[in-house]
């Protein structure tokens, strides 16, 4: 299940123009082959451009995006797919996400997921997966499609919102967790624990962060517009943290949640 997605992935939230093609070029040259977009960023045609632009095939691209959820009405879903397709300049998507659950259920879930599963039957997307997702809504989910459906759900994760219920169901659903904000917005850069485990290994406490995600078996989706970065965020992966370094990581969850709009669910404990 894992390895369907390739990890890391490069996330291009607040990137655009120049700077985003720049950015996922870098992501390309330096190994990436998973870029991460949504409708709701505003970019997916210069995501498109800047892949078609790149010496790598679309086909050895895995490109996820995800339909906002003002779109999540089953007729207005499907024809955002397809403009998100035609900025993408592509005819499918790898992986195609519910970005948000229906804010008080507005649209019923299972009218969305009923009319996200027939894209995939349509060769729009050929996976599908969901974001933003709690514990009671992935059951609702799996109870809807089914299990082995729903590839993953993308959530805030990064050592100071570890979120390790939510993502201990998603493993007993089979469902892979997909970190986003795993620097929690530059945050790790500045924690005295992180800094002292980086010392030891020689890398940058951004780079332990990534390493404590992979070492969980999740995937996560870094971002950067610094190529240095972007180079040393896929070199992090190559790092194993002690028993007791990732222990000490453990120790540093304090819920602190940064995606949390006034439409969100109500977050697991």
């Amino acid at each position: 299940m894992h390895n369907t997605i390739p990890n890391p992935g490069f996330g291009t939230y607040r990137l655009e123009g120049a700077t985003l093609k720049q950015s996922v070029h870098a992501a390309l040259a330096a190994g990436y082959r998973h870029i991460d977009t949504a409708q709701f960023y505003g970019n997916e045609k210069s995501v498109g451009e800047a892949i078609r632009d790149s010496d790598v095939p679309r086909s050895e691209i895995f490109l996820t995006t995800k339909v906002w959820f003002d779109n999540l009405e089953p007729t207005r879903l499907q024809e955002s797919v397809d403009e998100s397709l035609e900025k993408l300049g592509t005819e499918y998507v790898d992986l195609l996400l519910i970005h948000w659950p229906s804010p008080n259920d507005e649209v019923p879930m299972k009218d969305y997921l009923v009319a996200l599963k027939e894209l995939k039957k349509l060769g729009k997307t050929r996976h599908i997966g969901v974001s933003n997702f709690t514990i009671a809504q992935l059951d609702q989910a799996v109870e809807i499609l089914g299990k082995g459906e729903i590839l993953t759900n993308q959530i805030e994760v990064h050592p100071f919102l570890q979120n390790r219920k939510l993502a201990e169901h998603c493993e007993k659903l089979g469902i892979a967790v997909t970190a986003f904000m795993p620097l929690a917005v530059g945050k790790v850069m500045d924690d005295a624990v992180l800094q002292d485990i980086a010392k030891a290994h020689e890398v940058t406490p951004a780079q332990v962060a990534l390493a404590w995600i992979k070492q969980r078996d999740m995937i996560t989706i870094p971002s950067s517009t610094k190529a240095r970065n972007i180079e040393s965020n896929i070199k992090a992966f190559e790092i194993t943290l002690s028993d007791a370094e990732m222990a000490d990581i453990a120790r540093l969850e304090r819920g602190e949640r940064i995606a949390n709009p006034d439409f969100a669910p109500a977050w697991d404990e």
